[in-house]
């Protein structure tokens, strides 16, 4: 067992957030399944990557846990809805979560500056600067929709787009 360099205290909150960015990602992938079973393919095809990327921030903060002599907990997890009115919908929850984990992620450093913890609040960082990003893409998809409205044709559009539209790690 690796000496311990993590306080208790930090080492749950991380925990909690681990769990929170394995929810993300089941979130999304059951917005991008129903996506994709109404025919927005590019819809789906972003929020699939979407999900892969907060998986990624998931094991991100397992690893660094572990590295720091705490033990990374695998969760288990509720499943997500099923069912979204529409993409208007779906994005309004995108943002409100991405709220959300910003908050958390906020409430951590924070923690970390508290528990004198720098290594733990210089990890952070990276999660404040992505958290950042991921408002600003769902601020702009957002934005994107309310200038479409109910237009077939600019959804459409709008599907077709998100093929290519970058996720925030760029995927």
């Amino acid at each position: 067992m690796l000496l311990k360099e993590l306080s208790s205290k930090i080492e749950a909150a991380l925990n909690q957030q681990v769990e929170m960015e394995a929810a993300s990602s089941q979130y999304y992938l059951a917005m991008a399944s129903w996506a994709e079973v109404q025919g927005y393919n590019g819809v789906a095809q972003f929020l699939y990557r979407h999900s892969d990327e907060e998986r990624v921030h998931m094991l991100k903060l397992l690893k660094f846990i572990n590295e720091r002599g705490g033990h990374g907990i695998v969760p288990a997890l509720k499943q997500p809805g099923l069912k979204f009115k529409d993409l208007h919908n779906i994005f309004d929850q995108v943002y409100t979560h991405e709220l959300k984990v910003s908050k958390e992620i906020n409430h951590l450093v924070d923690l970390s500056l508290n528990e004198k913890d720098y290594a733990t609040h210089n990890f952070m960082q990276w999660y404040v600067t992505e958290q950042i990003e991921e408002e600003r893409m769902a601020r702009h998809i957002l934005d994107k929709l309310k200038i479409i409205g109910e237009d077939k044709g600019g959804l459409y559009s709008f599907d077709r787009d998100l093929t290519t539209f970058n996720t925030v790690d760029g995927r």
